[in-house]
C-alpha cells in the first residue's frame, strides 16, 4: 500500500513539474498578438449534408466577406460557391433529394434576408423578393415536397407563415400572425402550429393553433417560460420546454388531442432545446451546464445515451443529422479555442475535422482556458463568472484586469472562444466575465433578481468582481476596468457615473444610453 501511495505521489509530482514546465516554456516564449490577427480568425457556421452525405454545405469567411462553399464530409478542400465581395451570404440547406441549394442574402448589412434558389447549373434565383421584408427558412415540409418561410411582406410588424413548393416555387400563406406571436415549430402533418407569445422578459405563453379547424388552445397552465421544441413523428404530441414550477426549464410532451401532458426530462440546469431526428430514432437534447454546452444524444428504442467523442475541454454544440442519420456533424469549441466543425460516422466510428479556423499566425499554446469561478456579492448572493488569467500573470508580475458585461440584459457569458477577449489577456490583462443577477443559465429566481433594477445590485455584483479581482495575488488593484457591449456597455456607464472611484478605466461598446433614440431606430418587426 505504501508503494502505491508513493508511485501515485510521484505520479502526481511528474505531472505537476511537466506543466509548470510547460507554462514556463510559453510565457518565455509567449507573442503578443495584434488585435487583426485576432479578428482574422475563420468562421465557419451551417453544415448542410448533401443528398448522398458526400459533402457539406456551409458559409465561410475566409474571402473576408461570408459566402457559401462545399467541403468534403471526411475533410479537404473547401470549394467556393458564391462569390461575393459585398453583401453576406450565408448558407441554408441543400435540397432534400438533389444538390440544389438554398441560401439567405441581405442588401449590404440591412438585415433584410431574402431567400434565394441556386441550381444544379449554378444560377440563382431570388425566391422571396419582397421589398422591405423579410424572410426565413423555418425547414422542410415531411414529404420535402416543399419548405416553410416567415415572412413580413404583409405586415412589416408581424411575421406570417407560408409554405413554398420546390417545382413551382410559389408560395401560399399558412398562418396570417395578427396577434404578433412567434412561430416555433409545426407538426409533420402540417396540422397543428406552435406559437408563444411574450408576456414579459422572464415569461411567455406556448399556444397551439389548429389550421383545420382555425382554433388556438393554450398549453401551459400559469405563467411561466415556454418554448415549443418539436412535435413526434406521428404529430400526436408537441415536446415543449417550460420553468413552471421549477427554477430550470425541463423538457415535457403534450397529447394534442387528449390534452395530456407528462414530464420527460429534468436537468439541474436549464434544457435550452431538443429535437427528434427525422424517423424518429433519436432526440438530441442541448444543456446549459454551468456556462458549458452540453448535448445529449438518446436512442429513443432503448432509451440509452449515444456515446460521443470527447474532446477533454471543448465543446460539442450544434449537433445536425445526416437524412440516413448514419452521419452527424457537429461544432467542438471552448474558452481558448474557436469552433471547429466535425463530422462522425454512427456505424465506423470515424471522426472527420473539416476546418482549422484559428489564424495560422496564432500559437494556439497562447491562447488561455477560462475557468469558472464564484463569488459572494454585498447581500451574499453567489455571482457565477469566467476567469481569463494571462500566462505571465503571477504574485511577482502583477497585471491589470478588465471585469467583462455581458449583453442582454439576460444574457449570459459562456465558455466559448472570444477573440477581443483572447486579445486582451494576450496582452497581459486578467479578464473576469461576470454573470450578474440577472443573467440566464442559472435558474429563475436568479434570473429576475435585476428586473426594475438595472443600474444598481446588478451594478454591484460587478464592483464585488473588482473586489474579488482585487484580492487576487496576480491582479494590480489600481489598475482594474469594466467593460462591455450593449448591456454591457450601458453597465459600464453605469459604473463610471455611479460608482466612478471603482473602476480606474471603462470601455463602452455600443452600450445603451439614450433609451429614446434606441426605441425610435428599432425597426417595426
Amino acid at each position: 500500500m505504501k508503494k502505491l501511495t508513493l508511485i501515485f505521489s510521484l505520479a502526481i509530482l511528474i505531472s505537476s513539474c511537466k506543466k509548470e514546465n510547460k507554462r514556463k516554456d510559453i510565457v518565455n516564449n509567449l507573442k503578443q498578438y495584434t488585435i487583426e490577427q485576432f479578428m482574422n480568425n475563420e468562421a465557419i457556421s451551417g453544415g448542410s449534408f448533401s443528398p448522398d452525405n458526400s459533402k457539406l454545405l456551409v458559409s465561410s469567411n475566409r474571402s473576408g466577406i461570408y459566402n457559401i462553399y462545399t467541403v468534403p464530409n471526411t475533410g479537404g478542400e473547401y470549394k467556393a460557391i458564391t462569390k461575393s465581395d459585398s453583401s453576406s451570404i450565408f448558407s441554408v440547406s441543400y435540397f432534400p433529394n438533389d444538390e440544389r441549394m438554398l441560401f439567405r442574402m441581405d442588401d449590404n448589412g440591412n438585415e433584410i434576408f431574402h431567400l434565394y434558389l441556386r441550381d444544379t447549373d449554378a444560377s440563382i434565383k431570388e425566391l422571396t423578393p419582397f421589398e422591405d421584408a423579410r424572410a426565413s427558412f423555418y425547414g422542410w415540409t415531411d414529404d420535402e415536397k416543399s419548405f416553410f418561410y416567415g415572412s413580413n411582406k404583409r405586415d412589416k410588424r408581424y411575421v406570417d407563415l407560408y409554405e413554398m413548393d420546390i417545382e413551382k416555387f410559389e408560395s401560399k400563406l399558412i398562418y396570417q400572425n395578427d396577434k404578433g406571436l412567434d412561430f416555433n415549430s409545426i407538426s409533420r402533418d402540417k396540422k397543428t402550429i406552435a406559437l408563444i407569445k411574450t408576456i414579459n422578459t422572464n415569461d411567455n405563453d406556448l399556444f397551439i393553433y389548429n389550421t383545420v379547424t382555425k382554433t388556438m388552445d393554450k398549453i401551459n397552465k400559469k405563467q411561466s417560460k415556454n418554448f415549443a421544441e418539436d412535435f413526434s413523428k406521428d404529430s400526436k404530441w408537441l415536446y415543449y420546454t417550460t420553468d413552471q414550477g421549477s427554477e430550470f426549464s425541463y423538457l415535457m410532451r403534450y397529447n394534442i388531442e387528449k390534452k395530456t401532458r407528462e414530464k420527460v426530462l429534468e436537468k439541474n440546469w436549464d434544457i435550452d432545446g431538443s429535437y427528434y431526428t427525422k424517423t424518429g430514432k433519436y432526440r438530441v437534447d442541448f444543456i446549459n451546464e454551468d456556462a458549458k454546452s452540453k448535448i445529449e444524444i438518446t436512442d429513443v428504442t432503448t432509451g440509452k445515451a449515444l456515446p460521443l467523442p470527447d474532446f477533454k475541454n471543448g465543446s460539442i454544440t450544434n449537433v445536425i443529422f445526416s437524412k440516413d442519420e448514419k452521419n452527424i456533424r457537429f461544432y467542438v469549441g471552448g474558452s481558448h479555442t474557436p469552433s471547429n466543425l466535425y463530422t462522425y460516422n454512427l456505424e465506423t466510428k470515424a471522426q472527420h475535422q473539416l476546418s482549422d479556423v484559428l489564424n495560422k499566425e496564432i500559437d494556439s499554446d497562447h491562447m488561455v482556458n477560462a475557468e469558472v469561478i464564484r463569488y459572494k456579492s454585498f447581500d451574499g448572493v453567489e455571482i457565477p463568472a469566467i476567469y481569463y488569467k494571462p500566462h505571465q500573470a503571477t504574485k511577482n508580475n502583477k497585471v491589470p484586469a478588465m471585469l467583462w458585461v455581458h449583453g442582454g440584459p439576460g444574457g449570459q457569458s459562456t465558455q466559448r472562444f472570444s477573440s477581443l477577449i483572447q486579445y486582451v489577456v494576450n496582452h497581459g490583462y486578467a479578464v473576469l466575465a461576470v454573470n450578474n443577477r440577472g443573467s440566464s443559465g442559472y435558474g429563475k429566481t436568479f434570473y429576475q433578481m435585476d428586473d426594475l433594477n438595472h443600474g444598481e445590485k446588478d451594478l454591484q455584483d460587478c464592483v464585488e468582481g473588482k473586489n474579488w479581482l482585487a484580492s487576487r495575488p496576480e491582479i494590480d488593484p489600481s489598475k482594474i476596468g469594466i467593460m462591455g457591449g450593449s448591456y454591457g456597455g450601458y453597465m459600464t456607464m453605469a459604473g463610471l457615473t455611479y460608482t466612478p472611484e471603482e473602476f480606474a478605466v471603462g470601455v463602452n461598446i455600443y452600450g445603451v444610453t439614450n433609451w429614446m433614440r434606441t426605441l425610435k431606430n428599432i425597426p417595426p418587426w
